[in-house]
């Protein structure tokens, strides 16, 4: 309640309010000087104080005990408008300092009367009812709040009974809120790990909880804006189905977006179409680009676009399919010498990577030399190539299961023509003087004699700077490359997205989005990217640590790949985890040890391995 007076007369040891606090004045001059109740002088105007009582007055005189009935005091005032004096003769037959500042608490308070202290009136009786209901539930909260927190100390919650009382401290482990109330009142910090760790102990959550894409503020579930089927164009489109395309991809991919052919001197990239129907300025264009990508989970995918729009564009399948075709005629020394983009119709057949490698089709042959080709060339230019074994983390309701992924010839083979549909469509964006989302990346150079084996291929990473998307073009160092882009997995990612809408405006004779445009987008989706790149990240650390939960003192193969003052740096391939050990035994690099696991912390995405 905000009370204001203009003062006409102010003495010293007159009882004032400053700032909500009661107060004496000690010396009346051009300012006033008054004495906090904490012993504290301060100099203000008068304007700033609010007068209670004209004085002498002592803070002493405050604490005296008073007796008065408020509330016969309040059914007696019935329309009546009483000054703060009146009142409190009203109520406790006297006009003292103790009774100016009681009553100037009960107005301050606001259940019974409201005003200033010039004018006051009662409250009506059914706001008072109505207010004192609120302040008992109030009271009642309070107590069952502190009851809580009692047996959250003692460790011995109730639930479901207690699940209210967790409900904000879920919230602000889920990023949600900045702040939990319940976590504040407990007394513990203040941080979503620990509100992790208090959901877990109270049996809130279960191990299996996974709170890291909501916390990176990453939009739960997949896209919800609508797509528009494709327009029946096929008369428009080049017909390519005479050409075999192979869809090559893990057996667990449901977004086939990308399939390659050979024909003579040159190889074809064609890409999922949804370019098509995503429209620049669409609500499902704008969905995707704050996305920036998908979310790909062990327990699922959030799409970046909607789910059920897939079937119209993702390759094979259907037995005919709508792509964007890039077509790169290749030099004899395998530098491209034409790009054509076209709008295409192909057949294309799935096949995994397990079932290429096996493959005797003499274009799939043809392929594999193209890549080993291709990669050559790449090397003599530069590139940092390094393949570290990665693994599959499945998460379904019968448990989890960690595989590492073999190395097939053929995903490298699948690299090298995606990499060469980026780098072409980077040239052909080039010669139509395109704004494009252009991707570089430089990189340190390397020791003279670089590390060999497993180390080695740790330090070329860390040698490498995190990539650059713009739409000013400059060379991808890491790749080898003098221009490169990335367009061949619109489904996936934005940027590749916002490629073929560049490129189908040049197609179709249309305007493409200026570079001011382009380069907005790109900043859109790099941050979206970047939230999805560390969930994945940490819901991968997360599942590992959940499916170690019982495993404590398994043995694990390591290979070291660093050593560090605090002991070794090794890689666990099984696992696909990087770790530090601490260990006084002197290891080569690239020794194969045994460590031990000791401990797993999922709320702190923690794991502790020793030596074994």
């Amino acid at each position: 309640m905000e009370l204001s007076i203009v003062l006409t007369m102010i003495y010293v040891g007159s009882l004032v309010v400053y700032k909500n606090k009661a107060a004496i004045v000690n010396e009346i001059s051009e300012k006033l000087t008054i004495m906090l109740i904490s012993g504290e002088t301060v100099r203000v105007r008068d304007k700033d104080l609010l007068m209670i009582y004209e004085g002498p007055s002592s803070f002493d005189q405050l604490n005296c005990e008073l007796k008065g009935d408020v509330k016969e005091a309040w059914e007696l005032i019935e329309n009546d408008t009483l000054s703060l004096k009146e009142l409190a003769e009203l109520i406790f037959g006297e006009w003292t300092a103790a009774t100016a500042w009681s009553t100037y608490m009960l107005l301050k308070d606001g259940l019974y009367f409201t005003g200033t202290v010039e004018a006051l009136q009662r409250q009506e009786a059914d706001f008072v009812a109505c207010e004192q209901e609120k302040r008992a539930r109030k009271q009642i909260e309070a107590a069952e709040r502190q009851a809580f927190l009692a047996r959250l100390a003692e460790g011995s919650v109730r639930l479901p009974e207690d699940n209210r009382f967790l409900q904000d401290i879920e919230a602000f482990a889920l990023g949600k809120t900045d702040k939990s109330r319940t976590l504040k009142g407990s007394g513990k910090i203040e941080s979503p790990v620990e509100a992790h760790k208090i959901l877990l102990e109270t049996g809130f959550w279960d191990l299996r909880t996974n709170p890291h894409p909501s916390r990176l503020g990453i939009s739960e579930g997949s896209a919800l804006a609508p797509i528009s089927p494709p327009p029946l164009d096929q008369n428009e489109r080049l017909d390519l189905r005479h050409l075999k395309a192979f869809a090559v991809d893990n057996v667990w991919t449901s977004d086939p977006d990308d399939a390659v052919s050979i024909e003579g001197n040159a190889i074809w990239v064609h890409v999922a179409d949804p370019a098509v129907s995503v429209i620049p300025g669409s609500l499902a264009d704008e969905e995707a680009a704050g996305r920036g990508a998908t979310l790909y989970l062990p327990e699922g995918a959030y799409r970046m676009l909607k789910p059920d729009s897939l079937p119209m564009f993702a390759l094979g399948l259907e037995k005919n399919s709508l792509a964007l075709s890039f077509k790169m005629t290749l030099n004899s020394d395998g530098s491209i010498a034409n790009t054509q983009i076209f709008r295409s119709i192909v057949a294309v057949t799935r096949i995994s990577y397990a079932q290429c490698d096996d493959s005797l089709d003499p274009d799939i042959q043809s392929l594999f030399d193209f890549a080993s080709f291709n990669e050559k060339r790449r090397i003599e230019a530069g590139a940092r190539i390094f393949h570290f074994p990665e693994v599959h983390i499945n998460v379904s309701d019968d448990g989890i299961t960690i595989e590492q992924i073999p190395s097939y010839r053929s995903a490298r083979m699948i690299r090298e023509c995606m990499l060469l549909a980026g780098e072409g469509s980077a040239l052909w964006a080039i010669n139509h003087n395109l704004a494009f989302p252009f991707v570089s990346q430089e990189v340190n150079e390397l020791p003279k004699q670089p590390l060999t084996g497993f180390a080695g291929l740790y330090q070329i990473r860390r040698y490498m700077h995190p990539r650059v998307v713009s739409i000013k073009q400059d060379a991808h160092k890491g790749l080898g490359l003098r221009q490169y882009s990335q367009v061949t997995s619109p489904l996936r990612r934005y940027i590749d997205l916002l490629a073929h809408q560049q490129i189908r405006a040049v197609l179709c004779g249309q305007e493409p989005l200026d570079g001011e445009t382009v380069q907005m987008r790109i900043g859109i989706a790099d941050a979206g990217t970047a939230a999805i790149v560390k969930a994945e990240r940490a819901s991968r650390l997360h599942w590992t640590c959940v499916y170690l939960s019982d495993k404590k003192d398994s043995v694990w193969q390591a290979i070291v790949i660093e050593r560090r003052s605090s002991g070794l740096a090794v890689f666990i391939p099984d696992l696909g985890v990087e770790t530090v050990i601490s260990t006084h035994a002197r290891h080569a690099l690239n020794d194969h040890i045994s460590v031990i696991l000791k401990s797993v912390k999922v709320a702190e995405l923690g794991l502790s391995f020793a030596k074994s």
